[in-house]
């Protein structure tokens, strides 16, 4: 689950992490009062930032989202000298829309505008904690090159990147700590400030089952404190259970509203750009459905896995999404019968032709128990499935009737 930068920073102060000091509006009628509350604080000068499930702020565009032609602010992250100014680009910011590389054409609404006290810094650093699948442990990753897209740097200057993996059993040591900062080149009150910062970092990012903790920039300010001027985390579905206190953060504003109705049908769901519809039982499947859409010259629209114990009220709830998406063209039912029976997964592709109206082309290819069954009863439906049996002949004809 993603979740905000303020939102983030929120997390990240009750654990001990240094932050600025930053209060999130959701109405401009509040503006006044946060400005009120951080001069009290002691700053006197600010950032304004908008707050969207996007990177890329900074470089963005924001536009009238009732004239897309209309620009209203070159970039969604604005430094202000004085109260005027955060005014200013507060209210240029609210209700409109935010285009970054990220969002893609399409843009966010910002809904939520985080006012912050601006730092006077002399360096930027880039910090990133994650999983390492490949490496089946936790790796933290730093970078002189702060302020830069992580993925930029490893591009152009892969060198510049610092890779710190944690043993599990053990966990995060001192001496790797030490590690890091004499790779950044820290040395005196810096590199004392930054042992605590990067052990609080890494705490915050197991106890409260993160994904991803990225703070870019990480800071040194003049006085040598170290702090995470931005932040991005990203919390684990599996461990929100866990953490029942985080189920407020969750911004449906920001999520595609498809996603959103296939996770209240418990059916796992991700859109994508292209205009194959794909219906699968298992995330690997789903996978290799893609990949071989894509070899045979398609381009799947979704990522959709009905399950395991795929039922009627699944596969047609199933359809109805898929559905919904305007761009796709013809859609793909690659079904393996484990668990579930191919014949009952065919019966609920029959229903549900039955109850929703079906005008897009439908292979069907299902394989496992009770596949002849289940081929035999989709043949002699009445209804207008097309039938494969390998996988490579259901991606070809899915492809074929885009044409």
């Amino acid at each position: 689950m993603k979740i905000h930068e303020y939102q983030a920073k929120e997390i990240l102060k009750k654990m001990g992490v240094p932050v600025p000091e930053g209060i999130a509006i959701k109405e401009l009628s509040q503006l006044d009062n946060a400005i009120s509350l951080l001069q009290s604080k002691g700053a006197r000068q600010f950032m304004v930032k908008a707050q969207i499930h996007a990177g890329g702020r900074g470089k963005g565009k924001i536009y009238n989202p009732a004239n897309r032609d209309e620009l209203i602010l070159d970039g969604g992250v604005k430094f202000c000298p004085d109260p005027s100014k955060v005014r200013e680009y507060a209210q240029k910011m609210m209700g409109n829309l935010l285009v970054t590389h990220q969002t893609g054409p399409e843009g966010k609404i910002i809904r939520c505008v985080y006012i912050t006290q601006a730092l006077d810094f002399e360096r930027e650093l880039y910090l990133g904690i994650l999983l390492d699948r490949g490496a089946e442990r936790n790796v933290i990753m730093a970078s002189t090159e702060g302020g830069v897209e992580i993925e930029k740097v490893a591009a152009e200057t892969p060198e510049k990147i610092i890779k710190e993996w944690i043993d599990p059993s053990i966990g995060f040591q001192t001496f790797q700590a030490k590690r890091l900062a004499f790779a950044l080149g820290m040395e005196g009150e810096v590199y004392k400030n930054y042992i605590p910062f990067i052990k609080l970092l890494y705490k915050a990012y197991e106890e409260t089952d993160a994904s991803l903790v990225e703070i870019n920039p990480l800071v040194i300010t003049k006085d040598n404190s170290v702090i995470a001027l931005d932040a991005k985390i990203n919390l684990d579905d599996n461990g929100l259970f866990r953490h029942k206190e985080y189920a407020e953060l969750r911004d449906l504003n920001e999520e595609e509203p498809l996603e959103i109705e296939a996770s209240n049908a418990n059916l796992n769901y991700i859109k994508l750009d292209g205009n194959v519809g794909c219906m699968v039982n298992g995330a690997g499947l789903a996978m290799a459905t893609m990949d071989i859409i894509k070899l045979a010259g398609g381009e799947p629209a979704n990522f959709l896995d009905v399950g395991g114990t795929a039922s009627v009220e699944t596969v047609e709830k199933g359809f109805q999404i898929i559905l919904s998406d305007k761009n796709v063209k013809a859609i793909l039912v690659n079904i393996f019968g484990g668990i579930v029976r191919c014949d009952r997964v065919a019966g609920g592709i029959i229903q549900a032709a039955k109850n929703i109206n079906i005008n897009i082309p439908v292979v069907v290819r299902l394989k496992g128990t009770n596949a002849e069954e289940a081929q035999k009863m989709l043949n002699e439906s009445g209804l207008n499935f097309n039938t494969a049996t390998t996988f490579k002949e259901a991606a070809e004809k899915v492809t074929a009737a885009l044409a």
